[in-house]
């Protein structure tokens, strides 16, 4: 088993992964994001109407009826709809329920509105600000921790796969146009640490080769500490995937966006903690002489 030559696979899976993630950041500038109305403001209206009404007959009035484009959830019981558009100059709750009721008149059913909220725009744009300053605090972190945990080769290759990571969740909610919200934003910090968790496991396992077995190449040990370390992340990352996948199933709507960030994160997560993790510090240099004047420094 330990003879296993990974490397060929390594530098292919490596290429594959640059592209994409290329290709993504082209995605993201081009298409942008649709952002969710926690950063863009505007109102959220939940209503109980016959459960023989569809979306399809719903969303054509609402549209017109407000001008925009109206989003239209499907909530937890049959005949409850969520209801979300942008904010209007009267979009207090009075006058919204009495808008909603005469937009859905045609319809001929009892529009009961169960609740009705409005998020302001300056309140969108201080959660936008509060989150991106979230996720800049937490990779300025854990580029601390990596360099100080590891030699700068193994701590820049953890990074650049947490980078890795985290552009190909953006990238998919820009080319599907999902709306990006706060439990988006919220699966994204915690890809980070999941990711993380995986990088370090085989940084590790590879600053221990490299003391332990100095004589060997940097591609030989890196193929050892994979194998060393493929079971543990095979069984770690099946079982939170079973877990991600129960809450995408079973959460509803308002669970979805975060399940699929987090299914999209934790499957590339341990792609790249295997590929991109361990062939960038194998490029940049990697050897063991960094430990070996280590151990010698410590030794009494």
């Amino acid at each position: 088993m330990k003879n296993i030559n990974l490397t060929k696979w390594r530098y292919v899976s490596s290429a594959i992964s640059i592209f994409l993630m290329i290709t993504s950041l082209a995605i993201i500038g081009v298409k942008g994001f649709n952002w969710g109305l926690d950063f863009t403001g505007g109102v959220v209206t939940e209503v109980q109407l016959d459960r023989k009404i569809t979306s399809s007959e719903l969303q054509p009035l609402l549209n017109a009826a407000y001008q925009q484009e109206v989003s239209v959830i499907s909530a937890s019981e049959p005949g409850r709809w969520v209801l979300r558009y942008g904010d209007i100059k009267s979009a207090d709750t009075e006058k919204s329920n009495v808008d909603i009721q005469q937009a859905l008149a045609p319809l001929n059913s009892e529009v009961q509105v169960l609740n009705s909220s409005v998020v302001g725009p300056q309140i969108g744009q201080e959660l936008a600000e509060q989150g991106g300053l979230a996720l800049l605090v937490a990779m300025l972190c854990i580029l601390g921790y990596l360099s100080y945990r590891f030699e700068w080769r193994l701590a820049s290759g953890a990074l650049f796969a947490l980078i890795h990571d985290v552009v190909f969740v953006l990238a998919f909610f820009a080319l599907t146009q999902m709306e990006f919200n706060l439990t988006v934003l919220a699966a994204v910090l915690a890809i980070l640490g999941y990711s993380l968790n995986d990088s370090i496991i085989i940084a590790d396992r590879i600053r221990e080769l490299l003391i332990a077995k100095p004589k060997l190449s940097i591609q030989e040990i890196n193929n050892q500490a994979i194998v060393a370390t493929f079971s543990r992340t095979m069984v770690t990352s099946g079982t939170t995937l079973m877990t991600v996948g129960a809450l995408w199933i079973m959460g509803g709507g308002p669970l979805e966006g975060f399940s699929i960030a987090m299914f999209i994160g934790i499957l590339t997560g341990t792609f790249s903690s295997i590929s991109v993790g361990t062939s960038l510090p194998e490029f940049l240099g990697l050897t063991p002489e960094y430990y070996k004047e280590q151990v010698i420094s410590d030794t009494p």
